[in-house]
């Protein structure tokens, strides 16, 4: 299941049930529960779905009536060819005016500082962190990539920063620690959220 706080900004920022709404890399399918129990009209996609999760990567989903908004929680930098794949959802998927809404892992600003923090709490105390941060960056799309890829077809909004390591494998009880040491300048914030308006 999502933060809760990743949930609340992803309700806050779609447009009012039952809007159709797509969500890219769904993943368990948990998201799209949530938010078709507040009445959304959800079509949940990812490139390995199951169950209510279509099993197809973004460039092949086959149009149909234009989304209403689109969701992409901490998936976009998965997505290729993203170049492609962004077309596709501007030109195919979205109506004008539709709102993807973005949250996501930025790589850009992990550093050593971050990736020793992180390491510590999973257990991975003898992992370079410095090799660590090295092939985050070289697997997954940043977030200044992203956003230059969507101001193609995207009004975008700039990013929120805030706290995201503690969602990724760690959990809420070391949220509080991650954003006093984001608050105190000892690491950078890893997580940002922004929005896209399809022109």
């Amino acid at each position: 299941m999502p933060a809760p706080d990743a949930i609340a900004y992803v309700r806050a920022a779609l447009p009012p049930a039952p809007a159709r709404v797509l969500e890219i890399g769904a993943g368990d399918g948990a998201l799209a529960q949530v938010l078709r129990g507040a009445g959304y009209d959800v079509t949940a996609i990812d490139p390995v779905g199951e169950g209510d999760v279509l099993p197809v990567p973004l460039l092949e989903l086959a149009p149909s009536e234009p989304f209403d908004a689109a969701v992409a929680m901490t998936s976009l930098h998965h997505v290729e060819p993203l170049e492609a794949s962004l077309c596709h959802l501007a030109e195919r998927l979205l109506r004008p005016g539709a709102r993807l809404v973005v949250d996501e892992y930025d790589v850009a600003a992990l550093d050593e500082r971050a990736a020793r923090w992180w390491l510590d709490k999973v257990g991975k105390q003898d992992e370079d962190p410095a090799h660590f941060v090295a092939h985050m960056r070289d697997h997954i799309a940043s977030v200044p990539r992203l956003r230059e890829a969507l101001a193609v077809h995207f009004d975008v909004s700039e990013p929120v920063p805030g706290a995201y390591l503690y969602r990724h494998k760690l959990g809420l009880e070391h949220r509080a620690e991650e954003e006093r040491l984001i608050a105190a300048g000892e690491i950078p914030a890893t997580g940002s959220r922004f929005i896209a308006i399809r022109r």
